[in-house]
């Protein structure tokens, strides 16, 4: 049976579903309102075709509503190579426009991409009925696109999304600062990562500055963009973190939370303006780079 989409109105306009989120592959879908109906997008296409085709289907979307693919970066896990084929409009079936940042379209054009199938952004995408503001953040060596999307509507509800973050930044609390819902990676306990049998270069790599946040840093993070509503965690690594440790740092903090998986989808995720006569939102507080290793005493992660 079909997990039908909530209905959509001028106060929630949109609504989001991580499909999956994590080392095996990333897609979410993200239905809006828009002048042509309910449209749907989605962020990143790290799941096959056929995979994410069936389970938009499961969550009642037809492929045919996707007009626009939007990738943080391309990493396999976040574009998977069997897309190269369906966005082809010669071969494919989709007829969605692929949204690459400019320094990540030359790679993309070396993949073989017809050139007609994508469109490249550097600050700005425009989508009907949302505002999207993109900056790219640090990641290995090209980056990552961290989004910000602002809805048609009174008192427009917003979504932020980061994933892949290599650390946290002044950059990203501005750019993401008080939206509605919060999509955000809490990627591993730094105790686990020591303490895992993986090699040391890829533990580096995670943990020094160009790789994931730590359930510490992203919690942290988090408390400075002050989200209104919601906090959605993404890429829990299986090796390295438990939901329950993901969690665990954001208790008694006032929004709701819902923790991706890599296996199942998290159901549809509303996305409205909070309440009339809600507080404002703080000023973000701009501070140095939180510690890249984490401050996090030993039994924290246990």
């Amino acid at each position: 049976m079909a997990d039908t989409p909530p209905e959509l109105t001028r106060e929630t306009p949109a609504c989001l579903c991580v499909l999956a989120s994590g080392s095996s592959g990333n897609c979410s879908v993200l239905l809006r309102r828009s002048e042509r109906g309910v449209r749907a997008t989605l962020i990143d296409a790290g799941l096959s075709p056929r995979r994410t085709r069936r389970l938009l289907a499961e969550h009642g979307v037809p492929l045919r509503l996707v007009d626009d693919v939007l990738l943080t970066h391309l990493d396999s896990d976040h574009f998977h190579p069997g897309w190269m084929r369906e966005l082809d409009r010669d071969v494919g079936e989709l007829r969605a426009r692929l949204h690459v940042h400019e320094r990540h379209a030359r790679r993309l054009a070396s993949l073989g991409l017809p050139p007609r199938a994508t469109s490249a952004f550097e600050d700005e995408i425009n989508l009907p009925g949302a505002r999207v503001g993109a900056a790219l953040l640090s990641h290995d060596t090209l980056g990552v696109a961290a989004f910000r999307f602002d809805f048609d509507g009174p008192s427009p509800p917003s979504l932020g999304f980061a994933t892949d973050l290599g650390r946290p930044s002044d950059e990203l609390v501005v750019h993401l600062h008080a939206v509605s819902t919060l999509a955000i990676e809490s990627n591993y306990c730094p105790v686990m990562q020591r303490e895992s049998e993986r090699p040391g270069f890829l533990k580096a790599r995670i943990m020094g500055g160009s790789g994931h946040l730590s359930n510490e840093q992203c919690a942290a993070t988090t408390r400075r963009i002050s989200p209104r509503e919601r906090v959605v965690l993404l890429h829990l690594s299986r090796q390295c973190n438990t939901p329950a440790l993901a969690s665990a740092p954001h208790h008694g903090a006032p929004y709701q939370l819902t923790i991706s998986d890599q296996t199942k989808a998290t159901g549809w995720i509303p996305i409205s303006a909070p309440p009339a006569g809600s507080p404002e939102a703080s000023p973000p507080t701009l501070v140095e780079t939180l510690p890249l290793f984490g401050a996090t005493a030993r039994g924290a992660c246990k």
